[in-house]
């Protein structure tokens, strides 16, 4: 079958794009396992694997040769990985600082657990990515050269472009596949190295030394996946997850997550809404949704305080697993659970049910959306908007509680803000352990902000008990004693020499005041920043761009010759710039119409490619002599994107919304495939050609940061500038078949 010398370069080269796509994908979801700063900047590995392969196809032609150095590559790479998981346990690595937590422009969940003290060595998160940058970029300057020298060796660049294209979308298909069936990381590595060997074989360079390095890498990394006694390690979707059932802790990616708490033993603080609106007096709670229910602790407590029905809406459907195998009130095998398996917008947005208390239950994923952007998952759910759709679903009298350790005053503020514009009265603030006031311009530190919002006939009553009594006796390590007292009226001398009171904790909550400094900006679906202090790159974000622009140019320097450079064409550099940029805004539109799941980003990025493909076929049927009509389309059609609104799309029907969003979304990516593919057609070098392409990618990737500042609607207008910019150097084109005539 592959005996023709075409049919061979077709099957490398569909190969090759398929394990590049697949590589890069195993790699942005196991570094960040291992190395947990990656959880936050999973983008580093993305840009660096961009960067390897635009490296790899500049430097196809040159000298180093690195796929005979690949085995080892991998396995250093890895075995850096493992060190530093294994240094975190108390070494000076476990106080990697990530964006310095004790004065944060943008605040990480998670790293303050892993925070410096006095007496241990600060290493800066900069240094972490540039080692892994560098060591990751590596492996796909080794498949890079393989993709280039595979793209040249095709005459038809269309053919060759759409074979790559193809390869890549099997790529895709094949990884979320096994991401359906959770499948370990073994499993995604075995299918990478399994190419690796046969491209190693293709070139004569297959020894048993390099096929037995690949097999212990391989080993090694199946062994990690029972990286402590006692534990259970399960890899989800979204993340590595290790189960200790003696505490029943839940980490992610070595983050601390959540602990299952039997409620029969711990009141803790989920059980408060239901206690306040009962001894204020008020009608009980019976229709509760949670919201990030994770392993179920708040669907445990709701049931427990008498609701009627529970909707439990998880992202994660490994961590909801755990819940209903080890929660030991088995919360989801109750009758009056429903549980969701689901991004949380994305619910709110499209059920029609109405509630008595819509909880946002410790809300905090501790990683990324995607690795194309830096929206956290659950960034949607904390904007003006989100706040809309949660006021949509309340019952009248209804109530919206959001609970968490928030790290930060003026996130406090923020959400504070968000729920008096929307409810049109001041939520109520608690903090435990209580205190006075919340200071916006202070930290947090280990205290949890309660906040609850509604309409005035669901608060006043509370707030004016609490203006009566001063305070709401809470004690958090005897729920029942609660079945007995009213937390407003009862004192601890009603309860002196009771056994029971005795064994708890007493705890006074009153509202705290909330002392504002500044106005704080208000995130909204374009700007979905909770975290963010300003709209501003972060001093270590600008750090960590320098950082990778710098190696970057480095590994260039030493790879690819200054003369290959010299015939590297400007336009191919910003048609990868605005291609990023557009498909970064189309990941993020559809979280916000579809949800933050990593099933939509599969489809969105299959859908991305799939309309390449479309693309590629009319160029290849059509013809197209003349650029100006498809730059002329593309204008237009970002312009489109620019200025429909979001609720144009949200519609009740979901095909509609589906046509919609897939129309609008979908043009863009159009006409630039019919540009690339055009200029792809006409490229003397294709190798070249795809390096610079790349390599704009990177560059897009950098500007996304500016998201950060301006929103993601803005990214389509630099799109468009850098679309206009990739007019430099068409001329270069064959202008005899490409022409820019009026």
């Amino acid at each position: 079958m592959l005996s023709s010398p075409t049919a061979r370069a077709r099957f490398d080269l569909f190969l090759i794009s398929f394990a590049v796509l697949f590589l890069e994908l195993a790699a942005i979801r196991w570094f960040p396992a291992y190395v947990f700063s990656l959880t936050f900047f999973t983008n580093t590995v993305l840009l660096a694997a961009f960067v390897g392969m635009s490296v790899g196809c500049l430097a196809c032609d040159g000298r180093w040769k690195m796929l005979g150095h690949l085995p080892a590559l991998m396995g250093a790479t890895c075995a850096a990985a493992m060190a530093v998981y294994a240094a975190v346990g108390g070494s000076w690595l476990a106080s990697v600082d990530v964006g310095n937590q004790r004065s944060p422009e943008l605040v990480y969940f998670g790293t303050e657990l892993s925070g410096p003290t006095a007496a241990k060595l600060v290493v800066p998160v900069e240094l972490l990515m540039g080692v892994f940058f560098v060591l990751i970029a590596l492996w796909f300057v080794a498949l890079g050269q393989i993709l280039g020298n595979k793209l040249a060796a095709i005459e038809n660049r269309i053919q060759s472009y759409t074979i790559n294209i193809a390869g890549s979308l099997a790529g895709i298909v094949a990884f979320g596949v096994m991401a359906y069936w959770e499948l370990p990381p073994a499993a995604w590595f075995a299918v990478g190295m399994a190419c690796v060997v046969y491209f190693l074989r293709a070139a004569g360079q297959l020894t048993i030394s390099k096929a037995a390095l690949l097999v212990g890498v391989l080993a090694a990394i199946a062994v990690t996946g029972w990286r402590a006694k006692g534990c259970v390690f399960h890899w989800s979707p979204y993340y590595s997850i290790r189960y200790e059932p003696k505490t029943r802790d839940i980490s992610v990616n070595d983050l601390s997550h959540q602990r299952m708490v039997d409620r029969t033993k711990a009141a803790t603080a989920y059980a408060i809404p239901y206690l306040l609106r009962r001894d204020a007096g008020l009608p009980p709670i019976r229709d509760v949704l949670v919201i990030g229910a994770g392993t179920g602790n708040d669907v445990a407590h709701a049931l427990a305080q008498g609701a009627t029905r529970v909707d439990a809406v998880e992202i994660d459907p490994a961590i909801a697993q755990f819940g209903r195998r080890h929660h030991p009130n088995r919360p989801y095998d109750d009758p009056r659970v429903r549980l969701i398996i689901d991004d949380g917008r994305s619910f709110l947005r499209t059920t029609k049910q109405q509630y008595d208390l819509i909880v946002y239950a410790l809300v905090d994923s501790l990683t990324l959306h995607s690795s194309f952007s830096s929206i956290r998952l659950e960034n949607f759910l904390f904007t003006r908007q989100a706040f809309a759709d949660v006021a949509r679903r309340l019952k009248p009298g209804g109530v919206f509680a959001a609970y968490n350790f928030y790290r930060q005053g003026w996130i406090v503020a923020r959400l504070h803000r968000m729920m008096r514009d929307r409810f049109g009265g001041e939520p109520l603030l608690l903090s435990l352990p209580p205190r006075d006031e919340i200071r916006d311009i202070e930290g947090e530190g280990t205290h949890m902000a309660m906040l609850l919002g509604g309409a005035a006939d669901a608060l006043d009553p509370i707030r004016q008990r609490f203006n009566r009594h001063g305070s709401f006796l809470f004690y958090n390590q005897n729920p029942n004693l609660h079945q007995t007292i009213n937390g407003f009226t009862t004192t601890e001398a009603d309860l002196a020499g009771k056994t029971a009171a005795s064994n708890g904790e007493a705890v006074r909550l009153k509202p705290a005041r909330l002392v504002e400094t500044g106005t704080w900006k208000l995130p909204d679906d374009d700007w979905p920043f909770l975290y963010l202090r300003e709209p501003r790159i972060p001093a270590h974000n600008w750090r960590g761009l320098a950082l990778m622009l710098l190696l970057s140019l480095g590994l260039l320097a030493v790879f690819a010759p200054v003369r290959t450079l010299r015939g590297v064409n400007p336009h191919f550099f910003f048609l990868g710039a605005g291609f990023m940029l557009i498909e970064t805004k189309s990941v993020t539109q559809a979280a916000q119409l579809f949800g933050s799941t990593w099933l939509v980003n599969s489809i969105v990025f299959a859908a991305i490619l799939g309309m390449i493909l479309v693309a590629n076929l009319y160029v290849l049927l059509a013809r197209p002599q003349r650029m100006a009509p498809y730059y002329a389309g593309l204008v237009l059609a970002l312009a489109v994107n620019f200025c429909v609104p979001l609720d144009w799309f949200l519609t009740d029907i979901f095909a509609f919304r589906v046509f919609k969003s897939a129309v609008v979304m979908c043009l863009p990516i159009l006409f630039a495939g019919v540009i690339f593919a055009c200029s792809f057609r006409n490229s003397t070098s294709p190798e070249l050609a795809f390096g610079a392409n790349i390599a704009g990618a990177v560059f897009g990737g950098l500007v996304e940061y500016l998201s950060l500042v301006v929103g993601y609607q803005w990214l389509l207008v630099i799109a468009g500038a850098l679309y206009l910019l990739s007019l430099v150097g068409l001329k270069r084109l064959a202008p005899a078949v490409i022409s820019v005539r009026k």
